[in-house]
């Protein structure tokens, strides 16, 4: 097998990022304007718009707080300026000092420690001009494939997502498994119906008992609220697109997984433990699923659609595969690999996957995706309670 190598930056922690971006950490949705502006005030900076931080208890600010951590720790992260208001749940203290733990420069700013908007615009600000400067003396190293954790997922599908860009992807997911990476697979709803092909490809009987118990609880949240979404189709965007149930989607979207053995089940926005594929329990929400993959780790994601999709991440390159020709030409300002070559029969799977697998490294090096070059930051937490 040869020896395949991508251009990144090593961290203080040993992992691996692809970017080098200055992250200023909105705590709470009361501090997320105010770190907009900032973004807007110093170049090489970037944040995410959320309506988290407060009135969380329980296993839900747990995973609010796991999932700020994990955006500040991924690999594709400098630098962290956390933001907070300084009443609210998520104190910005404690998720700064989470982040700490990671070894990257970390600093807090609070609303009304420094009282108000715009002395903590200020504050914020000039802590990061100077982390910007200190990141762009961080020089590019080659590095193995098996420093990769690559996120999948699927939005948007048609009738020829489970024939041309999802198996694709598959291909390229069990290349990188094979040369020592990580691929997440997501999307638990999207899977309802095909978890008997992965739990057979489970690496034992705990990790097998593991894919029927997300399945069965994703199912009884939905029947809680009064819909049956294995036999269903709650999509609008994938019953115009041509498929009829869920079942019909989770057969095509676990194709992306490749042919490899099923090493973990993990829970959102955690990191995998193990190498290989792995499959992180989230909902079927793009943006959601997407926001747990990278706070989790994953320093970049291969997202195949049938309808087109615009979504991003303001921290990791989302690489956006069309399934049709006609999608692709139609959005190429959205789409960056067309995998409707496969159903016209002018490319074979594996060609596309190739393609994909190429497009992989130049982006983990460096090159923009379309996402990126619009400044799509998307970004959302799954909620699993109520607010109080």
């Amino acid at each position: 097998m040869e020896n395949v190598q991508f251009w990144g930056y090593r961290r203080p922690d040993g992992r691996v990022g692809v970017r080098n971006h200055v992250l200023i950490l909105p705590t709470i949705v009361c501090a997320t304007q105010a770190a907009r502006q900032v973004t807007e005030l110093v170049h090489g900076t970037v944040t995410f718009i959320h309506q988290h931080g407060c009135a969380q208890v329980g296993v839900d600010y747990e995973q609010t707080f796991r999932t700020y951590v994990g955006m500040g720790t991924n690999p594709n992260v400098y630098g962290v300026v956390v933001m907070g208001l300084g009443c609210e749940t998520h104190q910005g203290r404690s998720v700064a000092q989470e982040i700490a733990k990671s070894g990257k420069p970390v600093e807090l700013v609070s609303i009304q420690d420094h009282g108000g908007t715009l002395g903590a615009i200020a504050e914020a600000a000039r802590i990061a001009t100077k982390m910007v400067q200190d990141a762009s003396t961080v020089m590019r190293e080659p590095f193995d494939v098996s420093e990769l954790i690559v996120g999948t997922e699927c939005g948007g599908s048609d009738a020829c997502s489970g024939l041309s860009a999802n198996p694709a992807v598959g291909y390229v997911s069990d290349m990188i498994v094979d040369r020592g990476g990580t691929v997440v697979l997501a999307e638990t709803t999207e899977l309802i119906g095909a978890e008997h092909l992965l739990a057979s490809r489970a690496v034992n009987d705990r990790v097998a008992k593991r894919v029927y118990e997300v399945i069965e609880a994703m199912e009884k949240r939905a029947i809680m609220m009064g819909v049956d979404i294995r036999t269903g189709n709650p999509s609008p965007g994938n019953r115009k697109g041509g498929l009829t149930t869920l079942e019909e989607k989770s057969l095509g979207a676990a194709a992306k997984a490749g042919t490899r053995p099923l090493q973990e089940l993990i829970n959102y926005a955690e990191r995998p433990t193990k190498k290989g594929l792995v499959w992180m329990d989230t909902p079927g929400h793009d943006i959601e699923q997407l926001t747990g993959m990278v706070a989790g780790g994953a320093q970049i994601v291969l997202f195949t659609s049938g309808r087109g999709t615009p979504t991003g991440s303001p921290i990791a390159p989302v690489i956006k595969i069309a399934t049709n020709t006609p999608m692709f030409e139609r959005m190429r300002e959205n789409m960056d690999v067309n995998a409707g070559t496969i159903i016209e029969g002018k490319e074979s799977l594996e060609s596309v996957g190739r393609r994909i697998f190429d497009e992989l490294l130049l982006t983990a090096s460096g090159k923009l995706t379309k996402s990126e070059i619009l400044k799509q930051h998307d970004f959302g937490i799954w909620r699993i309670g109520p607010t109080f």
